[in-house]
This record gives structure tokens, C-alpha cells and sequence, in this order.
């Protein structure tokens, strides 16, 4: 990413285990709370309006989250597909890489309960941050 996109996200008590680390359940809302930032910020909409449905989600750890640390969260748009993307998340804590993740995210019509085209005003601004990106590369989550 030439222009890095990043999001600091307080480690609350409440995503501490009894092992006194943030509990893995609590990294997928970490990545919910990124992802939405991210897209409010590139694509410059309400993200409660956004109509995305997540098809895959991965997670892999290199060490415990603790309280005290403080947590950044970097995102990226990898892959763009005609209906859907992929995101990149690298977690940090003092610079250092304490987690990865990866989402498949699909553009979803809720009528016909179907993944639809993204339109321009999200394809473009997606092309246009993340300069890596090819235009309509299609993968197995993309509707015929």
C-alpha cells in the first residue's frame, strides 16, 4: 500500500480471557471495526446503508493481545472481483505484526438474496486507493 490505511482500536477489559489476552472471538470485531472505517474513509458512505455479506473469514495469531497494549490495525484491499473483494488486516502492537487476517467480502442484494455487481462509486475508489488492484479479476465468489 503506498498510502497506508491504519486504525488504532482500544483493547477494552472486556475482550481480555481469564489467560489476561484479547480472547480470538474478539478479533473478528476488531475487524469489523477496520473494515467499516476503512470503507467510510475510501468510499465516503454510511456503512450501515452498505450492502456486504462476509463469505470468508481467516485469522491467523504470532501472540496474545494484552490490555495494555497499544493496538493498530492496518487494511488493504487485495483482490476485486466483479461482486466481491478481499481485505488484508495486519494487527500491531509496537510496529511488530501480532496477528493477520483476511476477509472475502461480497456486494449483496438483500431482495433477491444474491450478490450483485459493485457499482463504479465503489469499484473505482477502490481502484483508485489501492493501485495494485486490476480491475474485474473474478473469483469463485462472483455471481455468472
Amino acid at each position: 500500500m503506498s498510502d497506508e490505511f491504519t486504525l488504532s482500536i482500544p483493547v477494552r477489559f472486556r475482550d481480555i480471557d481469564r489467560l489476561n489476552h484479547v480472547n480470538n472471538a474478539v478479533y473478528s470485531t476488531y475487524l469489523e471495526e477496520a473494515r467499516f472505517a476503512y470503507l467510510e474513509s475510501v468510499l465516503d458512505v454510511d456503512v450501515t446503508e452498505f450492502e456486504l455479506v462476509i463469505v470468508n473469514l481467516e485469522l491467523s495469531f504470532r501472540r496474545p493481545i494484552s490490555l495494555d497494549d497499544d493496538l493498530e490495525v492496518a487494511v488493504s484491499v487485495t483482490d476485486l472481483g466483479e461482486t466481491s473483494w478481499t481485505m488484508d488486516y495486519e494487527f500491531r502492537v509496537d510496529g511488530s505484526v501480532v496477528a493477520t487476517g483476511e476477509t472475502t467480502n461480497v456486494h449483496f442484494d438483500p431482495e433477491t438474496d444474491r450478490p450483485k455487481p459493485l457499482p463504479a462509486e465503489i469499484r473505482e475508489p477502490l481502484l483508485e486507493r489501492e493501485p495494485g488492484l486490476e480491475a474485474g479479476s473474478l473469483d469463485e465468489n462472483d455471481a455468472s
